[in-house]
């Protein structure tokens, strides 16, 4: 309860001293938003990523994701990492291969635009409210990761919707989603949301509220929980926007033990590269 509470300090301390607090989901955190790299712009993040518990440790150095805005409501993906599995204990391993492709077509549904105050027209520079859908697939590639238990096994679809909404000083994003999955992997629900502020020199600092958790248990297992709260933020190094530096840490909500599968630290850090100058908030 005492991470909860400070989560709820930040997210207050956010929103009270922001005077425009800006939210984008997607690299370097957990969950995403509804906004889109924008017509024949491309998202390119680098990322190497890490989570460790008691028993285990995951890697993914590095994760490479790959955004390409198809029209300005329509987002391509393709994401694949080169993973890295530790078991810890007395028999404890490390392997190393390539993890699943991850596939996916966002679409942003709706976007809501406020009218200018000088002539009552649209604003398209900024939308205050927007929805989208994210399908998204991951396949196994054709390598022995899941025999050597870097990656799960797949098929798995990812079935999410996403929002946001600027609400006077403050944005905020969150995603709700469902994993149907296969051959022995817990179907799950993931959610996330978050908050935060852009600083007079485009410096982001956000933080991110996550929780994967599965619907039953597999075999004898028990239901597993990943909840999660995370700080992180982008900052430009290149002129016009065009590459950010984007990092993240966080660790779990709850109490960790050697059963329950809750992360010690998460962590990420790495490089966004994208053309048109940052992700679109807006344009329709």
């Amino acid at each position: 309860m005492n991470r909860i509470a400070s989560f709820l300090c930040v997210l207050g301390a956010l929103i009270h001293f922001s005077p425009l607090a800006l939210a984008q989901g997607g690299p370097p955190f957990r969950s995403d938003d509804p906004d889109t790299p924008g017509n024949k712009l491309w998202e390119i993040n680098t990322l190497v990523i890490g989570s460790r518990n008691p028993t285990e440790g995951s890697y993914e150095t590095p994760l490479i994701d790959i955004n390409y805005g198809l029209g300005n409501r329509v987002q391509l993906k393709y994401e694949v990492p080169l993973s890295i599995h530790e078991s810890r204990g007395v028999q404890g391993h490390v392997a190393a291969g390539l993890g699943n492709s991850l596939l996916g077509v966002k679409w942003r549904i709706y976007a809501h635009h406020p009218r200018t105050a000088e002539a009552g027209q649209l604003d398209k520079r900024e939308s205050n409210f927007g929805i989208s859908i994210y399908p998204q697939v991951a396949l196994n590639n054709p390598t022995h990761s899941v025999r050597r238990e870097i990656a799960e096994p797949g098929p798995q679809l990812l079935i999410p919707a996403e929002i946001n909404a600027k609400i006077g000083p403050i944005r905020l994003s969150g995603e709700l989603g469902y994993w149907f999955t296969s051959k022995g992997v817990p179907n799950s629900w993931i959610r996330g949301v978050i908050v935060g502020h852009e600083f007079r020199n485009k410096i982001e600092l956000s933080v991110e509220l996550f929780d994967q958790y599965s619907t039953k248990g597999v075999g004898d297992e028990a239901e597993t929980h990943d909840s999660t709260v995370g700080v992180g933020g982008r900052m430009p190094i290149a002129r016009q926007g065009s590459v950010w530096f984007i990092w993240m840490v966080g660790r779990s909500l709850t109490t960790v033990t050697r059963t329950n599968g809750q992360p010690s630290w998460i962590a990420s850090a790495g490089f966004q590269f994208v053309t048109g100058g940052r992700r679109r908030h807006s344009s329709d």
